[in-house]
């Protein structure tokens, strides 16, 4: 008879994978955390403090300083700083960094845009100081009297970091800037096409806080400008740039993050695979499965990335969907693409196509403790 010999996989005490955590409807819900999230980060944060694996919180928020979100995280659920915002990427941008910008959105804008660079941002309710007869909706807010416009300035790109808090305002005052070549407060030139560069961070159109239902996020209100644009032009808003989950350069940027962080800490294991833990189809699903097409592209093709170190590039990057925040598992996306539209089942930026592959999760997971259980099993992984 033949000996058959059983060989154990060896448990591995070095980390070749890193996480990418979204954070709301994930960890937290709201300000609240879930339960799941304290008892993963038990399994995760070693005795010292330190992580046991690269890890990465890649949130979609944008209307913060990414220090003010770390520290929220690192008090609720007592992690170390490892937060990337969905405005963190616009740090490459550097040539719109000494341009005037208008920035729209809500909370420390101007302080946001300076820790990112940006050397001449200007609010939209700066603007709407210097130009207030172009904000007339609220007719309580009016001016009384006419004044003279300050037109010694031009915006030369718009930077979208979140949701605004009076939407018409902003609304109206972006197209005024993008009508008028970033003179606002002189007539419509409609003819100048394509307008000035866009930049936006956060495409969520819903996310998931302490209400039942998910509420309106930034991708509702850039839908709003996009239509706003194209009803008025009878043309297509163009972006220069967008970030934030699901974009490629969000993906790019964090691999980059957790590059250095495994070089800071001195593994020496290449960063194999990236496990993207979320809770929105739309959003953590479709981004990760889209930069893993990406990464299996490279590889077969052999071509360099700027995220790369003195490592190669990671071969994958895993989608794991929890069942704690958007997802609802009882909710099943059709499979022919344009009736999903016409249902307006995809809830993904109008400027990515949706594909039902895109969509598929590789692992559905009931919450962030069980992820990290799985990404644990499936790498042979025991930190102690």
């Amino acid at each position: 008879a033949t000996r058959r010999i059983l060989v154990t996989p060896t448990l591995s005490v070095l980390p070749s994978f890193g996480f990418l955590f979204d954070i709301d409807g994930v960890l937290v819900r709201g300000k609240t955390p879930i339960p799941a999230a304290k008892t993963a980060f038990q399994k995760l944060v070693n005795s010292q403090g330190q992580f046991v694996a690269p890890v990465v919180f890649v949130t979609n928020a944008g209307n913060c300083l990414r220090q003010e979100k770390a520290a929220q995280l690192s008090q609720l659920l007592g992690v170390p700083d490892q937060v990337m915002m969905s405005h963190s990427p616009l740090r490459m941008f550097k040539r719109y960094h000494d341009k005037c910008v208008l920035v729209s959105g809500q909370g420390p804008l101007l302080d946001i845009a300076h820790d990112l660079g940006f050397c001449q941002p200007i609010t939209i309710e700066t603007l709407r100081e210097k130009h207030p007869l172009l904000d007339v909706v609220d007719h309580d807010r009016r001016p009384n009297v006419l004044v003279s416009v300050d037109l010694c300035f031009q915006v030369l790109s718009v930077v979208l970091f979140g949701e605004p808090v009076r939407w018409e305002t902003n609304l109206q005052l972006i197209i005024d800037v993008l009508l008028t070549s970033g003179y606002p407060g002189n007539p419509y030139h409609r003819e100048n096409y394509p307008h000035i560069p866009v930049l936006a961070c956060n495409m969520d159109l819903m996310w998931v806080a302490e209400a039942q239902s998910p509420r309106f996020g930034h991708g509702t209100f850039m839908v709003c400008l996009e239509n706003i644009y194209k009803k008025i032009t009878g043309k297509d808003l163009k972006y220069e740039a967008l970030m934030g989950k699901p974009s490629k350069v969000t993906y790019q940027y964090a691999e980059y993050l957790i590059r250095a962080q495994a070089a800071e800490r001195q593994w020496q294991h290449p960063i194999h695979t990236l496990y993207a833990v979320g809770d929105n189809l739309m959003t953590d699903v479709y981004g990760a499965n889209l930069y893993n097409r990406s990464l299996e592209e490279n590889s077969r093709q052999g071509s360099k990335s700027w995220v790369q170190l003195a490592s190669a590039a990671a071969a994958h990057c895993r989608s794991v969907l929890v069942c704690t925040g958007v997802y609802n598992p009882h909710t099943e996306v059709p499979l022919d693409t344009r009736a999903s539209i016409a249902e307006t089942v995809f809830h993904g930026h109008r400027d990515f196509r949706f594909e039902p592959a895109l969509v598929e999760p590789d692992h559905i997971v009931p919450d962030v403790d069980a992820a990290v259980d799985l990404v644990f099993q499936l790498e042979n992984f025991a930190p102690y």
